[in-house]
């Protein structure tokens, strides 16, 4: 029994899928997941690596800052819809998922002309414009921020689930926070760790302020974890030593968090759900061009929850860092804190919730449109 997965562009809107697909798989090993994305997101890195089948299609964005670009988008559209109905055809499936994104609209479309059952899994606190224009005709939306459910105009309210979002939680086979710092070559106790970590690409501003706030001079008793993004390693490299770790992708990113007692991150839903996940207090450094400015609102959100602390990217900068991160540390209760703030919104196991909620439907235990 077939279902698909309408998601990408971004990891924010491929992973949630993967790991919901994972879990259907374990709960329901005659479920096959079949993922639909675009030939230009990060899909068409990832899935080949994966072990679901997919099909990536010629789909692009709304351009709202430049609609005169959308002429691609629509002439590539008609095309793009006849090779869905011909997916179809091959195999009716039982469930749509749709993850977000520009990659997703189009199936969901299709889906509901065609009176397929739709569910949504909605990543940030302002969801996106296909979020939003689809949540009526879904059975159920599962929301990684509760926040966002003011924004979508669901059937009824009982159809927007508070979930968390979808991810690989942590593990019993984690490293102990002595043995990951002893891994990276930090003494096992003592001092603190943080992670630097701008996302999948690593972030040039985020990168630029590490870089001025370690020229300024690290405190002898604090080690950090960088990623730079591959883009721009050769630029910082020479910074490796014995406090500082830098390298251009984190895999397994597990080994980090496990060591890492504070984190600089941006403010994606994956980023922050696997640091609550571990119970990592954050700094959040929102990417200001991101769609509808949804990372900053998550990274107010966070703050105002008490789960971690926003730091707009007009205000980073090296001594900021600097300032900032040595007061969280010659506090600990106000690190505490945050800490527990994060713990409070951690959902290690949204994906298998998700799972079991998806299965329900298909079973005939929720209703469908």
């Amino acid at each position: 029994m077939r279902v698909i997965f309408a998601g990408g562009g971004t990891g924010g809107h491929l992973y949630p899928g993967l790991a919901i697909a994972r879990a259907l798989v374990r709960l329901r090993p005659d479920l096959q997941p079949y993922f639909v994305g675009a030939e230009r997101g990060i899909e068409r890195h990832v899935l080949p690596n994966c072990e679901f089948p997919y099909r990536l299609l010629d789909l692009h964005p709304l351009h709202r800052r430049s609609p005169w670009k959308n002429w691609r988008t629509i002439v590539s559209a008609v095309s793009v819809w006849r090779e869905l109905g011909r997916l179809v055809k091959a195999e009716r499936p039982a469930l749509v998922v749709g993850t977000g994104g520009y990659a997703s609209g189009l199936m969901l479309e299709y889906a509901r002309r065609h009176r397929i059952p739709i569910v949504q899994q909605v990543g940030d606190s302002y969801p996106g414009i296909t979020a939003r224009r689809y949540a009526r005709d879904c059975v159920e939306i599962y929301l990684t921020f509760p926040e966002a459910a003011r924004f979508l105009r669901a059937r009824a309210p009982q159809a927007l689930v508070d979930t968390g979002a979808p991810i690989d939680p942590p593990t019993s086979m984690a490293l102990s926070r002595g043995t990951a710092r002893a891994k990276w070559g930090f003494p096992r106790e003592g001092g603190h760790v943080v992670l630097v970590y701008g996302g999948s690409q690593g972030s040039q501003a985020i990168n630029r302020a590490v870089a001025g706030w370690i020229n300024q001079g690290l405190p002898p008793d604090l080690y950090l974890i960088w990623m730079t993004g591959k883009a721009t390693y050769d630029e910082f490299k020479s910074y490796d030593g014995a406090q500082v770790r830098v390298r251009e992708y984190l895999s397994p990113i597990a080994d980090a968090y496990a060591a890492a007692d504070l984190a600089v991150a941006r403010a994606g839903s994956m980023t922050t759900s696997e640091l609550f996940a571990w119970k990592i207090p954050a700094i959040l450094v929102p990417l200001p061009t991101a769609a509808a400015q949804h990372q900053t609102t998550n990274a107010a959100t966070l703050e105002h929850a008490g789960a971690a602390i926003h730091l707009p990217q007009q205000q980073l900068t090296g001594p900021k860092l600097h300032e900032l991160i040595g007061d969280l540390l010659a506090h600990p209760d106000a690190l505490a804190r945050i800490a527990d703030g994060a713990a409070r919104r951690a959902r290690p196991h949204a994906a298998e919730t998700i799972a079991q909620h998806i299965i329900a439907i298909i079973d005939g235990r929720r209703a469908k449109p």
